[in-house]
């Protein structure tokens, strides 16, 4: 690894943390790994959201060390029921129902709040030396071998690769000439956490309605996170509501199974789109999480595409490393970029299908897709599979998603 230099991180959330953790433990303390990100002066974090965190990506926090700072505060999903109604409707029929192990004893995902999950990613990168500039990348050069980062307080860190983490608007994507192409949904996706006084016995239900996928996601204690897609005119209305007219729409959609039920925090709609970047890498430059896709909320998979980016992109350039190989030469973003690329349009073409056939309220489309759900809940091999797909075990996948080393 003689005359490797460093590799700079721009982005300080889930992926961006969770790249920075797996190439110090695989690289060792011989090239530095630095995340700089603004967010990171804002600590503890404050982020009110949830995330479902899949099973293969369980497996890479495992591996890395911080699943175990999170495990008590995580909520398993032990099972979960999918419905398809109209928002008037009397009655909700279970179309299709899982399971949620993918292994005995092992849930297929767990619900874990983001503040924590963060906290923890940012305690061990400290811990294992990673450094963590709370200021922005502003810039930076290509040379022969090397890029040249600039950061906003006018420091220039000479590195081997620059990693773009810094979201669906990212600033080092546009600075790259790198396009993306894809579009926006007339959807918003409001999000909010819900107290309710029934025990949800880690079930989570995702009603299919006409404006859109309403998921109910358990949390630890009587609360559950909703992630609910409206007509964006819809959402911004909604959200603008008093307490009262929100808990009402609220109730119409939630129902009362769990019994009476309260927002505890503000809700926030955020727009919807699909996008993938045309390339997932440049010179010296990779792109991951948000900055490389975007996708539909409808099956969960975001920010777990995330994670598997950095699990694929850290595994090639520690294998690089180890054979004395420049870590930031074209060959070796090359192999990241085809081991996600597929994976990634497979995934955003399949998100897109779903909110195109399930977000409408044409009857020939609704009695297609509730037959399909009939069948596929009569079929548990195909059951299986699909759960072991959303699991993100399927297909070729990196060592830190078995939950191995690198």
């Amino acid at each position: 690894m003689t005359g490797q230099r460093g590799i700079v991180i721009c982005g300080g959330a889930f992926a961006g943390l969770g790249l920075a953790l797996a190439l110090r433990q695989g690289l060792g303390e011989s090239i530095p790994v630095i995340v700089a990100d603004p967010a990171l002066a804002n600590r503890p974090s404050r982020d009110p959201r949830a995330s479902a965190i899949v099973a293969a990506c369980r497996r890479m926090f495992d591996a890395i060390g911080v699943w175990e700072q999170v495990a008590a505060g995580a909520q398993p999903i032990l099972d979960m029921v999918v419905t398809d109604s109209r928002l008037d409707d009397a009655m909700r029929p279970t179309f299709l129902t899982f399971g949620g192990d993918v292994e005995p004893g092992e849930p297929f995902a767990h619900m874990v709040e983001n503040r924590q999950l963060i906290d923890a990613l940012v305690a061990r990168a400290e811990a294992e030396g990673v450094t963590l500039r709370s200021d922005a990348v502003s810039g930076y050069q290509s040379r022969d071998n090397s890029i040249a980062v600039e950061f906003a307080n006018g420091d220039v860190v000479e590195a081997s690769l620059l990693v773009a983490a810094d979201g669906a608007r990212s600033k080092l994507r546009e600075r790259a000439g790198i396009a993306t192409h894809g579009w926006e949904y007339d959807q918003s996706g409001i999000v909010v956490t819900i107290g309710h006084e029934r025990d949800h016995q880690g079930r989570a239900e995702e009603h299919f309605l006409p404006a859109g996928p309403f998921a109910i996601l358990p949390l630890k204690g009587n609360r559950s996170s909703l992630v609910w897609t409206e007509k964006r005119d819809d959402a911004a209305r909604i959200v603008a509501l008093s307490e009262q007219d929100f808990h009402s729409e609220l109730e119409q959609r939630f129902g009362l199974h769990l019994g009476e039920i309260k927002a505890v925090d503000k809700p926030r709609a955020f727009p919807l789109g699909y996008f993938v970047a045309r390339s997932f890498i440049a010179e010296r430059l990779a792109l991951i999480g948000d900055a490389a896709h975007v996708i539909h909320p409808i099956a969960g998979q975001g920010l777990n595409m995330g994670l598997k980016d950095a699990a694929a992109l850290a595994e090639a350039v520690v294998d690089a490393a180890r054979l004395g190989i420049d870590i930031g030469q074209a060959d070796v973003l090359d192999r990241y970029q085809r081991w996600r690329r597929f994976d990634t349009m497979a995934m955003g073409v399949a998100t897109n299908a779903l909110n195109v056939m399930f977000s409408n309220d044409v009857t020939p489309l609704r009695m297609v897709r509730d037959i399909g759900l009939g069948l596929v809940d009569r079929l548990p091999p195909l059951k299986s599979a699909f759960i072991r797909q959303a699991a993100g075990l399927t297909g070729d996948v990196p060592r830190l998603l078995k939950g191995e080393a690198l």
